[in-house]
């Protein structure tokens, strides 16, 4: 299975590549990804997965300061974001509607909880398909606890191999991740919104915690679980994998075969006709 970061490989290329807000340039864009890993992977790893990220996150319930500044800074860009996210949900309807690969685009969730309890699926059925991730999120190498689960990443165009999962994803929990507006456990919830430095956290320190995170007291121990819940994709509420796997299982797109040719005909996509079985 290779399951692909939709979001990732749509609005990381835009913003690399310095893409106007063109519909016919960013919908080629995107097909033309998902055909360049297909055809790399699908030897070794079969079909293609997309997976998206989609409203009603349930990570801003628990932590309403969630991915705070990345409003903020798309309010301050250039960017049309608007119309990025107009084309980008468009083109994903596109491909559930004309492609034979499954989308899982479901409320309440990121793409990031969808591909790890897809990915988790296959351990616990005794499956141990093997999966490739194709994604530049670094939250992922945490899933390679499980052997049958490998990461490319779309940015660096390289594979993302994690030795030490387990240690990788404790270091993270401990530093937080900014750039979704999670602090380090040194710090408390409004640090970001608020616009303070955080408290550093010492090498020391990070190696005390590493050992034992009740070791700075309870004050940190509790934004140390305030991480766990946020980073940790095994942390994902039950009724969300739920629906996760019912949406995955429920779908069958093998007839979408014979819509391929005629889409890219219609949308006047030269160049991929060329190489339409690359897609099926």
């Amino acid at each position: 299975m290779i399951m692909i970061d939709y979001n990732g490989i749509a609005i990381g290329n835009i913003i690399t590549q310095r893409l106007d807000t063109d519909e016919n340039m960013i919908r080629h864009m995107i097909l033309n990804s998902i055909r360049m890993y297909r055809k790399k992977f699908t030897q070794q790893y079969g079909e293609v997965v997309i997976v998206s990220d989609n409203g009603g996150n349930w990570r801003k319930d628990v932590f309403p300061q969630y991915k705070f500044s990345r409003k903020k800074n798309r309010d301050d860009s250039s960017m049309d974001w608007n119309e990025v996210f107009r084309i980008t949900n468009m083109v994903l309807d596109e491909i559930k509607e004309n492609f034979p690969y499954k989308v899982v685009h479901q409320y309440g969730c990121e793409a990031d909880d969808a591909i790890a309890h897809i990915a988790f699926q296959t351990e616990e059925f005794g499956m141990h398909e093997p999966i490739m991730i194709v994604s530049a999120d670094k939250d992922f190498a945490q899933l390679q606890t499980m052997k049958h689960v490998s990461q490319f990443s779309n940015m660096t165009k390289k594979f993302i191999k994690e030795d030490n999962p387990r240690h990788q994803l404790l270091s993270l929990i401990l530093s937080g991740d900014a750039s979704d507006g999670v602090p380090n456990v040194l710090s408390d919830d409004n640090v970001f919104v608020e616009g303070r430095r955080q408290t550093p956290l010492s090498a020391k320190k990070k190696a005390l915690l590493m050992e034992n995170p009740h070791a700075l007291g309870d004050d940190v121990y509790r934004n140390f679980l305030r991480n766990k819940k946020l980073i940790d994709l095994s942390q994902t509420p039950p009724s969300v994998i739920k629906d996760i796997i019912n949406n995955f299982n429920g779908q069958d797109q093998e007839s979408n075969k014979a819509k391929v040719f005629p889409y890219l005909v219609e949308k006047r996509c030269k160049n991929l006709i060329e190489v339409v079985q690359e897609f099926i």
